[in-house]
């Protein structure tokens, strides 16, 4: 038996490849994927008033400690990019599933997920609960669903 996830959160953001982020063919080198789910991330966490800065001044580091890709479909120079964004799991770490699409035709083409684990940046040390200032701020997010 399968289980569905759940998803806290949900966000979109949109892109357009630019000239730099491709090859002679014009197709999205593969390693800049992870870029644009950086960028879409780094949107989200601006929509919860939970920035880099935030965490640094509470105290902590978010490395990537998993990054998982499925490349679909080549993303191209100049084609308009969603990339949708879910939290799946927010109390024990940061997971986050992804999916960018073609905007014009909806198409998959792309699918991954990255997971950060807290550090405390004096002590080093992995903290294996989120600290209460991110659950505090994902659970004030005007689109967060609780179980």
């Amino acid at each position: 038996m399968k289980f569905k996830k759940h998803v806290y959160c949900y966000d979109e953001s949109e892109y357009e490849i630019p000239f730099f982020d491709v090859d002679s063919m014009n197709i999205m080198w593969h390693g800049h994927y992870v870029k644009y789910l950086e960028l879409a991330r780094c949107a989200f966490l601006e929509r919860i008033n939970y920035t880099y800065d935030v965490m640094r001044k509470n105290g902590y580091g978010w490395p990537i400690v998993q990054l998982n890709l499925k490349y679909i479909r080549p993303a191209l120079f100049r084609q308009k990019i969603c990339v949708q964004l879910q939290l799946v799991e927010y109390e024990s770490c940061a997971r986050f599933d992804y999916t960018i699409i073609d905007i014009a035709t909806g198409e998959r083409l792309t699918q991954g997920s990255t997971t950060q684990m807290a550090v405390d940046i004096n002590t080093r040390e992995t903290q294996f609960q989120t600290p209460l200032s991110f659950r505090k701020a994902v659970e004030s997010y005007i689109a967060f669903q609780p179980r």
